[in-house]
C-alpha cells in the first residue's frame, strides 16, 4: 500500500513517516500544497494523509482539486483545526475521515486501516489467476483453496502482476510498488521478493523476461 503524507511540520512528519513505515506502508512525504498536487498528478496512491495548514496552497485547495479530477483515493485529513466548522469544511470538500492533532498513533493507524479496507471493498473484492486468489478487502490470500501467507511486500509485488497477467513489469516499476521515492533500495530487492513468491507459488508462476523484467503468464 502506498500512502502520500502531506505535512509541513518536520517533527510530526518524521514521526508519522516512521510509524507508517513500521507498518510496512510505502510512504511519500511532501511538505506543501504545490508538491502535494504534483505528487497526486504523477502517482497513484492508496491513501492520502493530508494536513490543512500548508504553505504554497492549503490542504482544502489540494483536496478540492483532487476531487475535481474525480480521483477516488481515500483522504484522511489530520490537522490541528478542531472547530466544527473546519471539520465540516474538510468533509464537504471530499475528505473521507478527519483526525485532530495531537492524535494517538494507534488511532491514526486504525483509521488508515479502516479507510483502506473500505476502499478495497468498493472495487472487485477478489483477484484470481491460475488458482491464486487475493482478497484486497481482507488482505487474505489462498492458492488452490489453501491459505497463503504473504509478507506485505510480497503482496505489494504480486497484486499488480496478478491484476495484469501477460504484462511485463520492469524492475524499476516493481521497486516503485515496494518503496517510497527517497528510500534506498538494495540492488537485489525485487529478486529477493520474487524468489520468495516462487517458493510459495511455484518456480514458473512468475517468469523472468531477460532484459525486460518479470511477468505472470496468462496461461
Amino acid at each position: 500500500m502506498r500512502i502520500l503524507l502531506v505535512e509541513d511540520d518536520a517533527m510530526i512528519g518524521k514521526a508519522v513517516l516512521d510509524v507508517l513505515r513500521t507498518e510496512h506502508y510505502a510512504v511519500d512525504w511532501v511538505r506543501d500544497g504545490s508538491a502535494a498536487d504534483a505528487a497526486l498528478l504523477a502517482e497513484r496512491y492508496d491513501l492520502v494523509l493530508l494536513d490543512l495548514g500548508l504553505p504554497r496552497a492549503d490542504g482544502l485547495s489540494v483536496l478540492r482539486a483532487l476531487r475535481s479530477r474525480h480521483d477516488p483515493v481515500p483522504v484522511l485529513v489530520a490537522t490541528a483545526r478542531d472547530a466544527v466548522g473546519d471539520r465540516v469544511a474538510g468533509l464537504d470538500a471530499g475528505a473521507d475521515d478527519y483526525i485532530v492533532k495531537p492524535y494517538d498513533t494507534d488511532e491514526l493507524l486504525a483509521r488508515v486501516r479502516a479507510l483502506l479496507r473500505r476502499s478495497a471493498a468498493r472495487g472487485d473484492p477478489l483477484i484470481t489467476h491460475k488458482g491464486v486468489e487475493l482478497n484486497p478487502a481482507t488482505r487474505e490470500a489462498s492458492v488452490n483453496g489453501q491459505p497463503l501467507s504473504l509478507t506485505p511486500r510480497e503482496w505489494a509485488l504480486l497484486e499488480p502482476m496478478l491484476q495484469r497477467p501477460g504484462v511485463v513489469f520492469s524492475k524499476a516499476q516493481l521497486e516503485q510498488k515496494l518503496y517510497s521515492w527517497k528510500d534506498e533500495v538494495s540492488s537485489n530487492a525485487v529478486e529477493v521478493y520474487v524468489h520468495g513468491l516462487r517458493k510459495k507459488l511455484g518456480a514458473d508462476f512468475i517468469r523472468t523476461v531477460r532484459g525486460l523484467g518479470y511477468v505472470v503468464p496468462r496461461d
